[in-house]
């Protein structure tokens, strides 16, 4: 079906289907990641129907992690007519390293702060320079 036989849909439209704000809608074609097929006389941006399966897309990427950047990636693989789906599964196994590395880093903040609250002693006094000796340990002379 081409997009002359397709009714045309105004931002607004687009905005009420598909949930995405307008402006973020705007902020979507900005970057080119969405496209206006037209504009009517009046200036108005008009869509195609198409369109939405591409904005439910792009937001289920970002859910996913995906950056805008990423995603325009994707989407200029699909707009070549080929599936991108091997770079998505690419991009979804270096998150899931990623993710792995900062599930890492924080089990070993979590030791440390752990650590401090085991070691923590609330001092009766004040000591120059220190504002809390659970974070500063004092130098013992």
């Amino acid at each position: 079906m081409g997009i002359e036989s397709l009714e045309m849909l105004k931002i607004g439209a687009i905005c009420s289907q598909s949930g995405v704000p307008i402006r973020t809608i705007r902020y979507y074609e900005s970057l080119g990641l969405i496209r206006a097929s037209t504009r009517t006389h009046g200036g108005f941006r008009l869509f195609s129907p198409e369109v939405l399966p591409r904005l439910a897309f792009i937001r289920q990427a970002q859910t996913l992690g995906f950056s805008l950047e990423e995603i325009g990636h994707l989407l200029a693989i699909h707009d070549r007519g080929q599936l991108p789906c091997q770079e998505v599964k690419t991009q979804i196994e270096a998150k899931v390293e990623q993710i792995d590395h900062q599930i890492h880093q924080l089990q070993l903040l979590k030791s440390q702060l752990l650590s401090l609250v085991d070691k923590a002693q609330i001092p009766g006094e004040q000591h120059p320079g220190i504002i809390c000796p659970i974070i500063q340990p004092t130098q013992k002379a």
